[in-house]
């Protein structure tokens, strides 16, 4: 089962967002797909009690049983799993780093956030893991976001080519315990996730079923 951590040291930078967006389009892909909550906040799970179908899972845990609920959902057949992180946990986020094959991070192209971006690289450099940031809510023109990826590459950092604007689509969606590429499955979000979704997988080697037609059983494991 491969294992993706999503960390950002800053609040609001999108980590739930992108650990849905990305689950559900894994789950469409025909893989079986279990978001880990790890966020005392639960916005995660919270968003799967107002959703309409079983998948993906999302698995509310503490960072102490994270190694188990893993394993637990690779034993019930789950071949991706995001771990959704909190924010201002340096210890959290690290274990979640070790635990995964690649972190993405989150950032919105703001000072505030480019200066927390550091610390989130650090983590990922920490566990040794191979880390990808990816520009959330950028506005739709100007240079601002390509300021911003410069700047992160200026850290050491690399971005991804795929950027996430800042869209009423993907806040609807969450609303509804649906994702963007649901509510408005033509709609210009629902092909920034499909392409996000294409780079993740080629970019880190995560595999897609050449059959998308397969069912899947839900998985079981709990917290």
């Amino acid at each position: 089962m491969k294992t993706v951590a999503i960390v950002s040291q800053k609040g609001g930078a999108g980590k739930t967002t992108l650990a849905i967006h990305l689950a559900v389009a894994v789950t469409h892909a025909g893989m079986n797909a279990a978001v880990i909550d790890l966020d005392p906040q639960a916005s995660s799970a919270k968003w799967a009690d107002r959703r309409q179908t079983a998948l993906p899972v999302v698995i509310s845990a503490h960072a102490s049983r994270l190694a188990q609920v893993l394993e637990a959902a690779k034993a019930e057949g789950g071949e991706l799993a995001i771990i959704d992180t909190a924010p201002q946990s340096d210890n959290t986020a690290l274990e979640a780093a070790r635990m995964a094959n690649v972190v993405l991070v989150p950032c919105r192209p703001s000072i505030l956030d480019l200066e927390a971006i550091a610390n989130s690289l650090d983590i990922a450099k920490l566990a040794h893991k191979p880390a990808t940031v990816i520009l959330n809510a950028v506005s739709p023109t100007g240079s601002e976001a390509n300021e911003a990826a410069e700047a992160i590459i200026q850290l050491g950092g690399e971005t991804c080519p795929v950027r996430l604007v800042n869209r009423v689509a993907y806040a609807r969606a969450i609303v509804y315990g649906q994702a963007a590429q649901e509510y408005e499955p033509h709609g210009k979000a629902a092909q920034e996730i499909k392409s996000l979704h294409k780079f993740m997988c080629a970019h880190h080697h995560i595999p897609t079923p050449s059959h998308r037609g397969k069912k899947h059983e839900q998985i079981r494991c709990r917290a």
